[in-house]
């Protein structure tokens, strides 16, 4: 009788383990999924020609999959002239749909980089551009 008992009581045990692992098993591989997040995209836009101390904006626009991003914890454009250690961290206003930007000059000719530094929904993005200022040598 004791063996029965043992044997049915292993059983039992077995079928319940084996259901129960099979939920978390199916429960894991959805959650994992569904909190993978959708990157940012970050698109820098300049002019297209720059002059030396004219006024430029310069804008990042900033989307997550299809929507665009209006609610960045925070967004700076990083600009230096290349070869130099200094550069300008300037904080981005948000305008509209997405787009985020700020209002520069550029004292000499040259070529030069931004850097936009943009936080937004716990991510973090930070592409660089290239651009000259007066006409490439």
């Amino acid at each position: 009788m004791r063996k029965r008992l043992l044997l049915i009581f292993i059983v039992a045990f077995g079928l319940v383990a084996t259901a129960c692992s099979g939920n978390g098993k199916e429960k894991t591989e959805k959650s994992e999924a569904s909190s993978t997040p959708i990157p940012l995209d970050v698109s820098i836009r300049l002019p297209k020609a720059i002059q030396p101390n004219q006024e430029v904006k310069v804008e990042a626009v900033v989307t997550q999959g299809r929507e665009k991003v209006d609610d960045a914890d925070e967004v700076k454009f990083e600009i230096w002239k290349k070869g130099q250690a200094n550069h300008k961290m300037l904080t981005g206003k948000h305008e509209k749909d997405g787009i985020y930007s700020v209002q520069t000059r550029f004292a000499e000719k040259g070529e030069y980089y931004v850097v936009s530094h943009v936080t937004a929904r716990g991510i973090h993005n930070m592409p660089q551009k290239e651009f000259w200022v007066g006409q490439p040598q």
